[in-house]
């Protein structure tokens, strides 16, 4: 989101939907990523196209995080119910734990651009020939 438009901050009575909210992309995120790491292993399964939906997908996701601190610093400085503002220091730490899940996503997606499909049918057959020796020789499994 674009921090120059102004957000619609909620009330503590939201915080069971905005709890959803965050443990949902929390859980996603963190599902996109174990799909990265093996998609990693196993390079030239994923095409350019994939890549950048990832990339473009999960930078508005980082573009969105402040959102999500600032609602959660918002609640913490009024008065809340004990159980309120557990649940509010659980979630600030969710939202700790999801800026770093998209962070690596991005880290990872950037590395996989350089073994999509596209870039495998760009190279030539001495290079490919080369790479799978070099992954042989280093142990990797044979696909």
């Amino acid at each position: 989101m674009d921090q120059s438009r102004k957000p619609t901050w909620q009330p503590i009575t939201a915080l069971p939907l905005v709890a959803a909210a965050i443990t949902g992309m929390l859980e996603g995120t963190r599902e996109q990523h174990r799909l990265l790491i093996e998609a990693g292993q196993r390079p030239y399964v994923l095409d350019d196209h994939t890549v950048a939906r990832v990339i473009r997908v999960y930078s508005a996701q980082a573009g969105d995080h402040w959102l999500f601190e600032e609602q959660l610093r918002r609640w913490t400085a009024k008065p809340l119910t004990s159980a309120q503002r557990r649940e509010v220091e659980r979630l600030s730490r969710e939202v700790a734990s999801l800026r770093e899940a998209t962070t690596s996503i991005l880290v990872l997606a950037e590395e996989l651009k350089a073994s999509t499909i596209e870039s495998l049918l760009a190279k030539s057959d001495l290079e490919v020939g080369l790479e799978e020796l070099a992954r042989r020789r280093r142990g990797d499994p044979v696909e």
